[in-house]
Formats: structure tokens, sequence, C-alpha cells
């Protein structure tokens, strides 16, 4: 049992643990005496908070949902664009998140198993970050920032798929890369090529460093 302060409720320390253990083995490999072990409570209270392992992982799921919304709307604020921006470097969903998560954050982790997974969670989350990335490019569109292509909607789910590339391979990429895609090295690599791209196409000079005025 827990000897150490914790200004979390029971259920709250019993979701964060859930959480974490069904981002790195997916809720399928993780029982309830698992989580209740995490946790430093009995089976039976998990049980009693929550119904059941079905019941905890829906109330993962919404919270997930909760945090990723609130943080998505302090990103974006009012104008709905602010998350592209090429002057600042911030020019993606995965960059944004980078700055305002701690490195050993396991929602990353639990964002790629919701997304592949067949539930109401995993498609209402998609289809946030779907509408984010459209009002996105309209607004970067109506700024002259970027063009909204033949095919906006296809534009902008181009852009969201390639964004969230990032999280859904992120490990194969930290394999080949010599660095997590996710965290301050990797995303100091990651950003000037994909801003690169964006803006010059593949043809695009190399980016230089950020200070060098040559």
């Amino acid at each position: 049992m827990r000897s150490t302060p914790d200004d979390r409720t029971t259920r709250a320390v019993i979701r964060d643990e859930a959480l974490g253990l069904f981002a790195a083995h997916g809720p399928e490999a993780v029982s309830v005496r698992q989580i209740a072990s995490a946790a430093g409570v009995s089976p039976a209270l998990v049980v009693h908070h929550f119904g059941s392992k079905e019941g905890l992982r829906q109330e993962v799921d919404q919270y997930v949902l909760d945090v990723f919304e609130a943080m998505l709307g302090e990103l974006t604020g009012d104008g709905g664009a602010e998350l592209l921006d090429p002057d600042t470097g911030a020019g993606s969903l995965s960059e944004a998140l980078t700055r305002h998560l701690p490195d050993d954050s396991p929602l990353p982790g639990y964002l790629r198993r919701l997304l592949l997974s067949d539930t109401d969670a995993g498609r209402s989350l998609f289809r946030r970050l779907y509408d984010l990335s459209r009002a996105a490019l309209e607004g970067l569109a109506a700024a002259g920032l970027a063009a909204p292509g033949a095919d906006p909607a296809v534009r902008a789910a181009l852009l969201l798929a390639n964004d969230l590339a990032l999280f859904l391979l992120r490990d194969r990429l930290a394999e080949v890369l010599g660095a997590d895609p996710l965290s301050a090295e990797g995303m100091a690599r990651w950003a000037p090529e994909l801003l690169s791209i964006y803006a010059g196409g593949l043809n695009a000079a190399p980016p230089q460093p950020r200070g060098d005025a040559s």
C-alpha cells in the first residue's frame, strides 16, 4: 500500500496507473490485479470504483480525451491556426504537444493505441484532430501563408497523417534516427526538415540552423 503523500484521490491514482500500464502494454494485456498492485490498492477496490476493467478503460479513454481537448484548446486559442506557426517553428501538433508534456508522459503512447482502436473514443479523438488540422490550414490560407490545395479536405488529412506518424511510429523512428522524435533533441532535428519541405518541397535547400543569418 502507498506510504508516500499523494494529493490525488484513490480513484485518480488508480486511473493514472491504469493509463500508464495501458499505454505500455495495451489494455487487453493488463489485469485488474496488475493495476491494483501499481496503485497500491486491492483489486476489490478497483472494482468498487470502476465496476470492471472495461469501466476503468472507458474512464481512462475519457480522461485522455479531456486532457487533449484542454491542451488543444490552449494551443489553438481563439484563432484556430496558432498551432501551425512557420515563424516560431511550431509547425505541427507533435511539436506543440512535446513542449507541453513531460518526457515520461504516457499520453503519447496511449494516444497511439487509442487512435488505432476501433472505439468511439478513438474515432472522436481523430475527428477532433482532423477538425483542428482543417481549421489550421484554413487559417494559414486566409493569412496567405499556405495554399489550400485543389482538395483542402485531403490536404488537411495528409498533414494530419504525416504529423500523427510521429506518435504511431515513434519507436521505429527512434531506432533509425538514434533519438526519440518526440524528445526535445528529436524535435530539434525533425521540425526544421518538416517545415523546409512544407515551404519548398523536396527540392528545398537544407534548413539553416536558427540564429544563422548567412
